[in-house]
């Protein structure tokens, strides 16, 4: 009886608040034997569950829900990070948007057309924005194909970060840290909003950018350096690491489905030829004597080098690019010019034409063509843009970017007069 009176002590609103309750099991059986009376409906009905349900306004709350709204507010969250330490931390800070609504009306005009043939003519001439988020060398770049307003930078810090270059708001929309040491490459899927990274800590990991999730991760053991998509197939990519060994990865498997394997230095760049069937790789020859294994053009299906005796001079090459029509290809040389090759056999180089003027000083320093092929852009060791004309090899501009290097340059893939870049004091860049 004791027990009964104890649970129902306070059973009317106007009645004080008593302390904690010994013991409140019996008060719902107790309601559930008078349920069968059917009592009328009270005037004011209560909640069954005031925990969850918001309050109405100006309506009255009695002591007994006013003080169950206060425990449930007290309560510790069973989902929050802090009290559950096994949840994953959040690895995609939302910091602005990666849809093009906000773009002003004639970027948005420029980006749906579907080529730039108007522009054509046009050359970079003025800093439109200057990008900061990265702490640390940036060490490359990647313009996204479907989603053209889109910027992708890979960053010495950790990160990968996601630039919505034209936002009227906030440029930056995405941070991914889900390396655990530097990133050394990121490429855009042609399909989708995807990135594919690489780094220091012997992966390549797929991500997804609009929801903010790492989708796949490819280990290796060895530090990958570089990652080229298949211009034909987009399931497919190489990746290139520290110990000389490239691999044709299968996204749809998660498995290798080709290994390219030679007495081969640190693989420092690769790409593909316009056709997909041969690819171009170049490593790292200076700790021994055998300089043609600098460049190899292999073949994809036979797993087999096709040339090694392509760029014979002691210098090694951090880039090759090929041209997006004619078939050749240029290589980034440490001798601070840009050799061109032939891209079918038998694969000789140009000894009459090179891209001079520009330093590369040991510095990972990228090139890349315009979209008609007609201009050359190279990052540079003091810091500029230079702009070459592809014909002739004659400077066309100079740009000065940044006080230390400039480690990587690629044009829009539509608007040809807008080109970004990015430098060894960890800043992006676009010109326009």
């Amino acid at each position: 009886m004791d027990l009964l009176c104890n649970a129902y002590s306070n059973s009317s609103d106007e009645e004080p608040e008593p302390g904690p309750q010994p013991n409140t099991v019996l008060r719902p059986q107790f309601r559930t034997e008078y349920r069968t009376f059917a009592p009328p409906p009270s005037k004011r009905p209560k909640p069954d569950n005031p925990q969850s349900e918001a309050p109405i306004p100006g309506r009255y709350i009695s002591k007994r829900e006013r003080a169950l709204l206060a425990q449930a507010q007290a309560a510790p969250a069973p989902d929050r990070l802090d009290q559950n330490p096994n949840l994953p931390l959040p690895t995609s800070p939302v910091l602005g948007s990666i849809t093009d609504s906000d773009l002003p009306c004639d970027i948005l005009l420029s980006l749906k057309q579907a080529t730039g043939r108007a522009q054509q003519s046009q050359i970079s001439e003025r800093l439109f924005t200057s990008l900061h988020s990265h702490t640390k060398p940036v060490n490359a770049l990647s313009w996204s194909q479907s989603h053209a307003h889109l910027l992708a930078t890979a960053g010495m810090d950790h990160t990968i970060c996601i630039w919505n270059v034209w936002s009227r708001d906030q440029k930056i929309a995405r941070t991914f840290r889900f390396h655990n040491a530097a990133v050394k490459d990121v490429k855009w899927s042609q399909r989708g909003l995807s990135v594919l990274s690489c780094g220091y800590d012997c992966s390549s990991r797929l991500i997804d950018v609009e929801k903010g999730i790492e989708t796949q991760i490819f280990k290796e053991d060895q530090v990958i350096g570089v990652i080229k998509f298949h211009p034909d197939n987009s399931n497919l990519f190489l990746s290139g690491g520290s110990k000389g060994c490239i691999r044709l990865w299968d996204i749809r498997t998660g498995k290798v489905v080709h290994e390219y394997v030679r007495d081969l230095g640190p693989i420092l760049d690769v790409e593909f030829t316009i056709n997909g069937k041969h690819f171009i790789s170049s490593s790292d020859v200076s700790g021994g004597n055998v300089s043609e294994n600098s460049i190899i053009v292999w073949d994809v299906s036979r797993q087999v080098p096709l040339s090694n005796q392509v760029y014979v001079e002691a210098y090694t090459c951090p880039c090759i690019r090929c041209h997006p029509f004619d078939p050749c290809f240029v290589a980034q040389s440490n001798g601070n010019y840009i050799a061109i090759f032939s891209s079918s056999p038998p694969f000789k180089l140009n000894k009459y034409k090179r891209y001079e003027s520009h330093g590369v000083s040991g510095f990972p320093i990228k090139c890349n063509f315009s979209l008609d092929g007609e201009k050359l852009v190279s990052g540079s060791s003091d810091g500029s843009i230079y702009l070459y004309s592809y014909r002739s090899s004659d400077i066309i501009k100079k740009i000065k970017a940044y006080e230390q290097a400039c480690i990587d340059v690629a044009f829009h893939p539509i608007m040809p007069n807008v080109i970004a870049s990015c430098g060894w004091n960890g800043e992006v860049s676009v010109f326009e």
